[in-house]
């Protein structure tokens, strides 16, 4: 039994090759897959239920038909310690959280990670990556139960098995309780990758492997987990060039720059994306541009930790993919991603001019830029004939938005809107702002009662 949607009446925007869009267009799904995108109504034969095909047919009109978003850069078990150290940059903010994240375990990192994918959910995102790289002795399988709130919100995650190897006494930033060996964290690498890794196409889980940052890894792990991931065929994900402090930590003790010093030990390709990339020079925007490395623009978390502005426009023509990030809920304490494309758009006009990166760059990173980091583009974030049918419906009937000339600038310049539909592969997440598919009293509770306890460890 084949279940086709039809939506009719939406603007839609495809975010395609071409930045197709659609005044009162429509778009037909066959159970995961996109069939037909065009203006107008619907082709007649859409509309047709038989006893093979059900259709449900969606009224649109008053909405905007995006891509889902895609998350290019989280820390999910962060939404139990928002609020903290809110007045300080990268480096001290750590040196304050750091004891605290020493003490999670799988339970409370897993009702964490379903509260902030409940609202990555609720803003539009349809795939998330997840950063984790905190695994205290005897806590669990942290990843496991990071994988398991993804699949009761029913978002795609693109989970990574993040590590730290540098403690304190070694020259490194986070305290020695809080790491683990060289040869352990390899290892859990690659049993995450054999446990819970789907190569197919339609995947809901896929793993990465992600080494923290280079000033709590050592450079054997970050050459080792290179070598690992690619044996794997995953992806490879670090922190890079995010501040000043990690620049001159990097000068100190290696001699180069971030990107210098990743360079060497493997770190550059169109398998690898960074977070932050904020304090890139010429030569580190030509080198991911020629290698095709990605980055994870997060521009309220740079923004909230005082890290800068990264260099958005000059990687995007430098040919280098770019996607959005929210960062983790601690340094981003919406945890929402809609807003990150406005964010994004009038962050990057700071260093680029008032024409230097518009609301259809900001919504093209948000989607399909996102799905290039990730590696998914051949199937996710565009809404083309074939691809999956991730999709964001927003409601821009309301009066934030009367009079507004270009349902896309109510994502690139005017407050986020409502998200009217989300769906993961043709199934409902979200209908008129509220998920379908969790209890959001019983999520916002169970979250509450993690940092309570969380903090009452510490």
């Amino acid at each position: 039994m084949t279940r086709r949607l039809v939506f009719e009446g939406a603007y839609v925007a495809t975010v395609d090759a071409a930045g197709s869009e659609f005044a009162a267009g429509h778009v037909v799904v066959d159970d995961s897959r996109i069939v037909a995108v065009g203006d107008g109504p619907a082709p007649e034969w859409a509309g047709r239920a038989s006893g093979d095909v059900t259709v449900e047919r969606i009224d649109a009109r008053g909405r905007l038909l995006t891509p889902g978003l895609v998350n290019t850069h989280h820390h999910l078990y962060q939404w139990l310690t928002r609020g903290i150290a809110q007045d300080s940059i990268l480096f001290d903010w750590l040196v304050a959280l750091y004891p605290t994240w020493a003490r999670i375990d799988e339970t409370l990192v897993e009702a964490g990670a379903e509260a902030g994918l409940s609202v990555l959910a609720k803003s539009g995102c349809t795939l998330a990556a997840d950063h984790h790289y905190v695994f205290p002795a005897g806590s669990g399988d942290i990843l496991g139960g990071i994988v398991r709130a993804a699949a009761r919100v029913g978002i795609r995650l693109h989970g990574t098995r993040g590590s730290m190897d540098l403690g304190r006494s070694a020259g490194g930033l986070p305290p020695d309780f809080a790491v683990e060996t060289t040869s352990a964290a390899l290892e859990a690498s690659a049993v995450a990758v054999e446990k819970y890794h789907d190569a197919s196409p339609d995947a809901m889980t896929q793993i990465a492997l992600a080494p923290c940052s280079p000033f709590s890894v050592t450079s054997d792990l970050l050459r080792e987990a290179a070598v690992l991931g690619r044996s794997l065929g995953v992806r490879l994900h670090t922190h890079g060039s995010e501040t000043v402090e990690e620049d001159a930590f990097c000068q100190e003790r290696f001699g180069k720059t971030p990107t210098q010093y990743l360079d060497d030990l493997g770190w550059l390709g169109d398998d690898v994306w960074m977070a932050h990339s904020v304090h890139l020079d010429e030569h580190a925007i030509a080198r991911f541009g020629s290698t095709g490395t990605g980055s994870a623009h997060c521009p309220s978390s740079n923004a909230r930790l005082a890290a800068g502005i990264a260099p958005i426009p000059q990687l995007l023509a430098a040919g280098a993919p770019v996607g959005l990030g929210v960062d983790g809920s601690a340094s981003n304490e919406s945890g929402q991603l809609g807003t990150e494309i406005r964010q994004a758009v009038l962050m990057n006009r700071l260093r680029a001019g008032a024409d230097g990166f518009s609301v259809r760059d900001g919504l093209r990173i948000a989607t399909i830029g996102g799905a290039r980091v990730l590696g998914r583009d051949a199937d996710l974030g565009s809404i083309e004939v074939g691809k999956l049918a991730d999709l964001a419906l927003w409601d821009v009937s309301g009066v934030e938005f009367a009079g507004l000339v270009d349902p896309v600038a109510a994502l690139g310049l005017a407050s986020m809107p409502p998200v009217a539909g989300l769906f993961v592969g043709g199934d409902r997440v979200v209908t008129d702002g509220r998920l379908t598919t969790v209890d959001e009293v019983g999520v916002a509770e169970a979250a509450a009662r993690a940092t309570t306890e969380l903090l009452g460890r510490v």
